[in-house]
């Protein structure tokens, strides 16, 4: 059986995985394209046990995750105090009218992991509109791609030269590249402020001088983080005092693409889910193991 009742829970994570390729098809009705879903899977877990895969659904709509939470007991819903996401907007508002008492939480890996694709995006664009190409080996800034997505304290100023330098000289590709730089290494600093320091008005000051930065930044990519920053803010402030995070999620979605590998692909969802809900359960990786 791949059901069981739920444990009574605090905090629930939510992530995704796909499950195959991405098929385009033909809506009967409209005749428009449609991209076939992706294979969600919302995972419960506490911070304290191993995380423990509890359901596993066809698509990642809002609609879908509030499928899953409606058939459910009332009650395990109204346990449930925080949850853990990625920056989503459709498991957001799926958790406000599921669960309206709960807390939504996204923990600063994927607020750097935004700052870090928002710098490639930059990278890329300037690339293409400058040279009118793709990136080279010979490039300045494809040099520096790497040493652009690290954390500041973790260059050498040996290292930290040689990206800033050749930047710099490089004119509008390399100064727009920099000012993205800052734009990153400013919000890590937001979010270092906002995790040790206990006074609300500074933070706000500090975001508030984040916020000005990247709109006087000439980049969209910049300002669409801004905005973006912004719109996510309670939900980041909220892992400050929560310190709870999707990482169990994340490792769940890892097992299960491990075994989507291992099994060289599944035709028939009911076996994949069948099969993840067995890796992922205490219970049953004992059972595996004393096999």
């Amino acid at each position: 059986m791949t059901e069981a009742p739920l444990p009574d829970i605090e905090v629930l994570g939510i992530d995704e995985t796909r499950r195959g390729r991405a098929r385009w098809e033909k809506d009967p009705q409209t005749g428009s394209g449609l991209r076939r879903p992706i294979a969600g899977t919302p995972d419960s877990l506490t911070p304290q046990a191993a995380a423990v895969c509890w359901g596993q659904i066809e698509g990642r709509a809002a609609g879908d995750v509030l499928a899953w939470l409606a058939d459910t007991p009332l009650t395990w819903r109204q346990g449930v105090r925080f949850v853990a996401i990625d920056m989503s907007p459709l498991y957001r508002a799926a958790i406000r009218t599921g669960l309206p008492q709960a807390t939504v939480v996204v923990d600063h890996f994927h607020v750097v992991q935004l700052a870090n694709k928002m710098l490639s995006l930059v990278r890329r664009r300037l690339t293409r509109t400058h040279r009118g190409r793709r990136g080279r080996a010979g490039d300045p800034e494809w040099k520096a791609r790497r040493k652009l997505l690290r954390n500041r304290e973790d260059l050498t100023d040996a290292e930290f030269e040689r990206m800033w330098n050749p930047l710099l000289d490089q004119g509008p590709i390399g100064q727009a590249l920099l000012v993205a730089w800052i734009a990153k290494e400013n919000l890590r600093t937001l979010l270092a402020l906002a995790r040790i320091c206990a006074d609300r008005h500074r933070i706000s000051q500090a975001k508030y001088k984040f916020l000005a930065w990247c709109a006087d930044a000439d980049l969209p990519e910049v300002r669409q983080l801004a905005r973006v920053i912004d719109r996510w803010w309670p939900e980041i402030e909220a892992f400050l005092h929560t310190r709870i995070n999707n990482a169990k999620s994340e490792g769940i979605n890892r097992v299960i693409k491990f075994v989507g590998r291992a099994a060289y692909g599944f035709r028939n969802t009911t076996n994949q889910r069948l099969r993840a809900r067995c890796v992922t359960t205490r219970r049953a990786r004992g059972h595996l193991r004393t096999a």
